[in-house]
């Protein structure tokens, strides 16, 4: 869940085909996943935005993310300027703001071994179908 207006949904954006890796280096494991980026519906942002603190979610409103500001005091007001307008009621999701989800068509599984024999499993999507094959180290 992000801007969708910052630097980071504007590369998504220009190219929403994107890789997650997670490693854990004291269990000698990682996952890969690779797909496309795409936004969430709003119901769902609308979902997530309700859980989070009345702080984040008037600090979605004052934060234009990734764009430059003039300095703290800025970013201070128009939190402030926020919490005054939404004095008594929710906050309510801004539309610019929301989330995304991973449509996955590869997963790979590496595992640490003795000499580099590693483990790498790999699930690739092939139309609505999953094949797996084992990939050298």
């Amino acid at each position: 869940f992000t801007n969708y207006n910052s630097k980071k949904s504007s590369q998504i954006r220009a190219n929403n085909n994107v890789a997650l890796l997670f490693y854990w280096p004291e269990k000698g494991r990682q996952v890969r996943i690779e797909g496309t980026m795409v936004k969430v519906s709003p119901e769902i942002s609308d979902e997530y935005f309700k859980t989070r603190s009345r702080d984040s979610q008037l600090s979605a409103w004052a934060s234009d993310q990734s764009s430059e500001v003039p300095g703290r005091d800025y970013l201070e007001e128009r939190f402030n300027f926020f919490n005054r307008k939404f004095a008594g009621s929710y906050v309510p999701r801004p539309a610019h703001w929301g989330g995304y989800k991973v449509i996955p068509d590869l997963f790979e599984f590496w595992v640490n071994r003795e000499n580099r024999l590693h483990d790498r499993i790999e699930y690739l999507k092939e139309g609505d179908k999953w094949s797996i094959r084992r990939l050298a180290p």
